[in-house]
């Protein structure tokens, strides 16, 4: 027997209030049997409408043959419809209360036609049997700030293109899962953001404007493939992370706009309604139903299609009511401020509702200004995100890694500003999508120099952000040195690597995230000055910038020198906290990589004597744009592994000093810098 599926007086009282987590298994339209007859059972949230039919490829797209009956008072419309099956077209054709007819697809349907096509599409998420629970056995109860994290942002359209010929050339999701799958294993990436997986009708907004928050994009396949794919991801112990849209959506008459003849996903008022650069609408966040629909879709996708995570796309245009309007464009909140206290309490019962009943799951907030405690708990008035992207950090790292290196030595602080706060929040470093489009060039083509400049340069600069503290995150085609602009229309230029500079920097950067993965001081203590100190933070006239990594248990701590000029240091003496051989693990120069070469031994015997305010130092001659990385123990380092609660106590014994070691002040000011570049 099947299930029957109905709206009772529950659903709808949690609906109106808000907290229906698993709304969406009653409103759209769901596989039901009524009597022994198998058939389709749609709902609707329609509260102004007069009347709501279903239309479809199963009655002709008859306007009268199929009218829903409505319940309660907030508004929902139903109706069974026996025979009808999974695949087949429909859309609700609404009468207005002044008689106008709206044609729209389902908010919650779980399947949509194929652009241009705009319909909604019958579908049984059921029919897929998952099988990776031993992935969900690994992550249990881990702290993700302990673990590591490593990202790949990809986009699945222009990842690589099929060689079949058709127009698109998208791979479909199991086409592609067995590609990704291969080289993220290959590339040592811990988890993979994906980019435009909900319903979208326009490819250059790249699913930044949404029509089908309950559905994944029929461009690659059926919602049963999206499901292959990431319990293929899973299976081979990869994470994945989607994209998540909750500060807009997309005004086309078919979606979300205006949708029974008023605005019940909006605000009525266009300067609360509207964003006005973007030109998308604002969902009302004052309205339980709308806060149900959002806080629902979340769990959805976490729920039925196993997601570890959802990066929450622009944080800060929700955050503030006048983000990127004018005066007069925006209302002030009721103390006459530009807060939006719906979208605090918002975040607050979002992240309480997932972090509180999947605490393995990521909530990771895209927010670019200096709004306070982004990831701190809820009980500290925090808003309870996993992870914030440190915008002020990209912004900064960018900047400098642009200058011509005989005026690096005048930004120095710019690579050095980022840690005087990173205690304030969970940060991921993010060199994403946004770095590389609308004429900002390529990683590669942002830095100076000839050629080969440019991919030392670079191999430098990634040196630098995985020795930094925080989570890291790299756009697909990044780690080859892709030379173009991100386009959605084509694929990644694969052919590059057929030359040894492009072949040298991915693995390279394959090795940097072994490295990174293989010593827990790189990631285990990533929020705090317990795992992170300045060897040489000043050492501007030679741009030359060295630091460590701190394991929490005094072994395999990690010693980075980095050269961000052109010119060979010979004889630099780096100071050392202690005794003992310093191992070379990484050189950015080695021929491997398409390098110059440096000649640095294997390892180098620390010799005593004041350094850089330490006992020791270790001397070597560093090439021209090296980064070198050294692998070095604690001889005082307790045998078993200490508590992260021990750890300031293992560094107050290791340099006579608490742990909190300021970094010098610096003229530099965080990036609050609105993302106006933003392709909406």
């Amino acid at each position: 027997m099947g299930q029957t599926v109905f709206i009772s007086e529950a659903d709808e009282y949690l609906f109106g209030q808000g907290t229906h987590y698993d709304i969406y298994k009653k409103l759209g339209a769901h596989v039901s049997e009524e009597n022994g007859v198998k058939g389709m059972y749609f709902a609707v949230w329609a509260p102004n409408a007069a009347e709501v039919h279903v239309i479809g490829s199963f009655n002709g797209w008859d306007e009268t043959s199929h009218k829903m009956e409505r319940s309660g008072e907030i508004g929902i419309y139903h109706l069974f419809i026996p025979g009808v099956g999974t695949g087949e077209l429909y859309k609700y054709l609404i009468t207005t209360q002044d008689g106008r007819k709206l044609y729209k697809a389902d908010p919650y349907a779980n399947y949509a036609e194929l652009r241009p096509g705009n319909a909604s599409r019958t579908t049984d998420l059921s029919k897929f049997k998952w099988s990776d629970s031993k992935w969900y056995e690994s992550i249990k109860g881990k702290d993700i700030n302990r673990q590591p994290l490593a990202i790949y942002e990809c986009h699945i359209g222009s990842w690589m293109k099929h060689p079949d010929g058709t127009e698109d050339g998208f791979y479909t999701y199991r086409q592609f899962a067995d590609r990704i799958v291969e080289y993220l294993k290959e590339m040592k990436y811990t988890h993979v953001e994906l980019i435009g997986i909900a319903e979208h009708p326009f490819d250059g907004s790249w699913g930044y404007q949404v029509t089908g928050y309950y559905a994944p994009t029929a461009r690659y396949g059926e919602p049963t493939d999206f499901m292959y794919l990431v319990n293929l991801l899973h299976k081979n112990n990869i994470g994945v992370i989607l994209d998540w849209v909750p500060a807009h959506f997309c005004p086309d008459e078919f979606g979300l706009g205006c949708f029974d003849g008023t605005c019940i996903y909006e605000d009525p008022d266009p300067r609360k309604g509207e964003h006005p650069d973007w030109g998308t609408k604002i969902f009302n966040l004052s309205k339980n139903e709308v806060k149900n629909f959002l806080i629902a879709n979340a769990l959805f996708w976490i729920k039925e299609f196993h997601v570890d995570g959802l990066r929450v796309d622009a944080v800060a245009s929700m955050l503030y009511l006048d983000y990127g309007k004018r005066d007069g464009q925006w209302v002030p909140n009721k103390d006459g401020g530009n807060k939006n206290y719906d979208a605090i309490e918002f975040f607050k019962h979002l992240n309480s509702v997932i972090r509180g009943t999947y605490p393995e799951v990521l909530m990771i907030a895209e927010e670019s200004t200096a709004w306070p405690k982004i990831t701190a708990p809820i009980e500290d008035d925090g808003l309870n995100f996993t992870f914030k992207w440190n915008m002020g950090w990209m912004h900064d790292f960018c900047e400098y890694m642009k200058l011509d290196p005989y005026f690096r030595k005048g930004a120095h602080h710019m690579m050095t500003f980022a840690m005087s706060y990173n205690n304030a929040e969970n940060y991921i470093l993010p060199l994403s999508h946004d770095e590389v489009v609308h004429l900002k060039c390529s990683m590669l083509e942002k830095m100076p120099g000839y050629k080969v400049d440019k991919f030392a340069n670079l191999r430098a600069g990634y040196a630098f952000m995985f020795g930094h503290s925080g989570k890291k995150l790299l756009f697909m085609g990044q780690d080859f040195a892709q030379e173009r602009e991100w386009s959605e229309k084509r694929e990644l230029d694969w052919f590059l690597l057929q030359e040894d500079l492009h072949r040298g920097m991915k693995d390279y950067v394959r090795d940097l995230l072994e490295i990174y993965r293989k010593y827990p001081a790189l990631y285990e203590v990533d929020n705090d000055w317990g795992g992170f100190e300045w060897i040489n933070a000043d050492d501007a006239d030679h741009s030359i910038f060295s630091f460590y990594r701190r394991a929490i248990n005094g072994k395999d701590n990690i010693l980075f020198v980095i050269n961000f000029t052109p010119m060979e240091v010979p004889n630099y003496k780096v100071g050392v906290p202690f005794a003992g051989k310093y191992k070379h693990i990484l050189d950015s120069a080695d021929k491997k990589y398409a390098g110059c070469g440096s000649g640095i031994p294997d390892s180098i015997t620390a010799e005593p004597g004041l350094c850089d305010y330490k006992d020791y130092s270790i001397t070597m001659n560093i090439p021209p744009y090296g980064a070198e990385l050294f692998v070095f123990q604690n001889p005082d380092a307790p045998k078993e592994a200490s508590k992260k609660e021990d750890t300031k106590k293992t560094v107050k014994k290791e340099t006579g000093k608490a742990a909190e070691k300021p970094v010098k002040k610096t003229s530099s000011k965080a990036s609050s810098a609105k993302k106006s570049s933003k392709k909406k």
